[in-house]
């Protein structure tokens, strides 16, 4: 449950520098989003996932 929550909070860490170093970026990227359809986000988070499962997994052996 330790590394969960780590995860989750380098996540935001991360999130977090961007949004405070770029936010006029940061804003279109999130109004470009809200204009896509589901299923390429549907896409998206899916791809997203596997990476991150994929590196966990290298990583973590």
């Amino acid at each position: 449950m330790s590394d969960f929550l780590t995860a989750l909070g380098l996540a935001l860490a991360i999130e977090g520098v961007l949004y405070s170093a770029f936010p006029g970026p940061m804003r279109r990227a999130m109004a470009s989003v809200s204009g896509m359809p589901d299923q390429s986000l549907r896409l998206g988070g899916l791809i997203a996932l596997a990476i991150g499962v994929f590196v966990v997994w290298l990583v973590r052996g």
